[in-house]
């Protein structure tokens, strides 16, 4: 069952950017491990995915426009945390473009999040492409 495992712990460093001040770690489903047992069977296991203490995010970017930011605006910060990472060219897992959507929407719908902002917001990271792979986790962090 996807889920995070620890809270979202950040300090604000600039205008609209952040730093966590602890990891952030998040168990998808979405994205798993094989693994064998003794007996030599393999098995799949959901992966943790562990943003790093002093990673920078913009969390949810979304637009400044009266309606929109009233419906969407601050409703998925650990999600969004969760996706800017996987968009680093140097995440851990790295996952495609596609996949770290779909792990923002999972992580939505872990967190009990509706219908009406899961969707919107997952739909507008699907614009996000001019931002994949465009930097390192390092980049910003202390």
């Amino acid at each position: 069952m996807s889920r995070f495992i620890t809270e979202l712990n950040l300090i604000e460093v600039g205008d609209k950017l952040w730093r966590l001040h602890e990891p952030l770690v998040y168990e998808s489903d979405l994205l798993t491990e094989v693994v064998t047992d003794v007996a030599g069977f393999k098995f799949d296991v959901p992966c943790r995915v562990t943003v790093p203490k002093g990673f920078i995010t913009d969390l949810a970017s979304v637009p400044r426009v009266p309606i929109a930011y009233q419906l969407w605006g601050g409703r998925c910060h650990r999600e969004a945390v969760i996706h800017d990472y996987l968009y680093r060219k140097d995440s851990d897992p790295v996952v495609s473009f596609r996949t770290a959507n779909r792990v923002f929407l999972e992580a939505a719908k872990a967190r009990g999040k509706g219908w009406f902002v899961r969707y919107p917001m997952f739909w507008g990271v699907c614009f996000g492409i001019l931002s994949y792979h465009r930097k390192t986790v390092k980049e910003g962090a202390e």
